[in-house]
């Protein structure tokens, strides 16, 4: 597949590809304020803020859709193979961001194209709008994701691990996909009881470790294992950084650990 890099959409390299073929990213910053951000401490360092901006591409919201639309045509069998994710630079579903991620899956929505959205927002009742006036058509393209890493303490202005499970219920239970992303595990006694809470109710686990962390790779490779057989039912895919750490080979995982092109909206 030939990389494309649009203002709006393009295709993420190395990590962050792991998540998605195709990513939607507006705005740089988020008020989350989470201690292990990647992006406040990396390449993103110096235009980062609690704060969400629009990327400095954009003269305001309506020539930001105005432009997403023109490279989503562009890419459109494409991105209704393979979905878009939203966001790397941002939490898409917090005050600021919202509104614009929810005109742009409205679009991508009418175009046959699954919008997979990764938040640690948990305000349900903000959501009811999109969530009631979704038909079936709607809810078989969306997937939301949560961020569960069992520390709130490192996501000080997030909604907590407990709010972000008791929505996907809510989710779940409405029809949606849900998945979680058990990124970046900060312990793996907290990592575990995250996916324990929730496995009755969401599609598919991603898991990370924290960039640039050295993990032991005993103790890891016995988690992946124990993870992988406990959790037999539940759809994983721990990410390749992960299993090198662990010294595991995907292929000797068992089949429930899925590989990056599993696709949620086919199963």
């Amino acid at each position: 597949m030939k990389t494309f890099k649009g203002k709006a959409i393009y295709n993420p390299a190395g990590k962050a590809g792991e998540y998605s073929y195709w990513a939607c990213n507006f705005y740089i910053g988020c008020s989350n304020d989470c201690d292990y951000c990647y992006c406040k401490r990396g390449v993103l360092a110096h235009t980062w803020s609690n704060t969400p901006k629009l990327k400095k591409f954009f003269k305001d919201e309506y020539h930001a859709l105005e432009i997403f639309e023109k490279e989503l045509k562009v890419n459109l069998p494409e991105l209704q193979k393979h979905g878009l994710f939203f966001s790397f630079t941002t939490d898409p579903m917090i005050k600021e961001t919202i509104g614009l991620t929810m005109k742009a899956t409205g679009i991508a929505i009418r175009n046959n194209i699954p919008c997979k959205i990764l938040t640690k927002c948990a305000d349900y009742h903000e959501w009811n709008m999109t969530i009631d006036l979704a038909d079936g058509i709607a809810k078989s393209l969306i997937s939301i994701g949560f961020t569960l890493t069992g520390h709130d303490e490192l996501e000080p202005n997030a909604s907590t691990n407990a709010e972000r499970i008791e929505t996907m219920r809510k989710l779940h239970k409405a029809g949606f996909k849900t998945w979680a992303s058990i990124e970046p595990v900060i312990d793996l006694i907290n990592s575990t009881s995250m996916i324990k809470q929730t496995e009755k109710y969401c599609d598919l686990y991603k898991i990370g470790l924290e960039s640039g962390m050295k993990y032991n790779g005993v103790l890891l490779f016995k988690w992946v294992r124990l993870i992988s057989r406990k959790f037999v039912n539940s759809k994983i895919y721990f990410k390749d950084s992960l299993l090198a750490q662990a010294e595991i080979n995907r292929s000797d995982l068992p089949a429930n650990c899925v590989g990056r092109d599993w696709n949620m909206f086919n199963d």
